[in-house]
């Protein structure tokens, strides 16, 4: 591994916790995120402050357009430092707040 490589994100784990593809992502991003910056998102390549925000931003807006009103009222917005373990306060024992929603989506 080289030093910018981290090894696989939490983005990736939840990504996959919540039924979405990289595709999903990059039709969704409303700043034209393309499948090579998501796949390296995902795969643990570091990414700079502004891409990993970018990267975040997406993951949300994603996630947001799946949910019904109810729904919306429980979700708990992600924050960069949940999706990157190198992102500044990232903390690797955090629990995910919508384990539960994102598990009812999926049925």
């Amino acid at each position: 591994m080289g030093e910018r490589d981290m090894g696989a994100q939490p983005l990736d784990r939840l990504m996959e916790a919540w039924g979405l593809t990289n595709t999903d992502l990059v039709k969704t991003s409303p700043e034209q995120l393309t499948h090579k910056q998501v796949r390296r998102a995902r795969s643990g390549r570091q990414l700079t402050l502004k891409m990993m925000m970018k990267v975040n931003r997406t993951f949300n807006v994603a996630i947001w357009f799946r949910l019904d009103d109810g729904q919306k009222e429980r979700f708990m917005e992600y924050g960069h430092k949940d999706l990157f373990t190198y992102a500044k306060g990232h903390d690797p024992e955090a629990q995910d707040p919508n384990a539960r929603l994102a598990e009812e989506l999926r049925g």
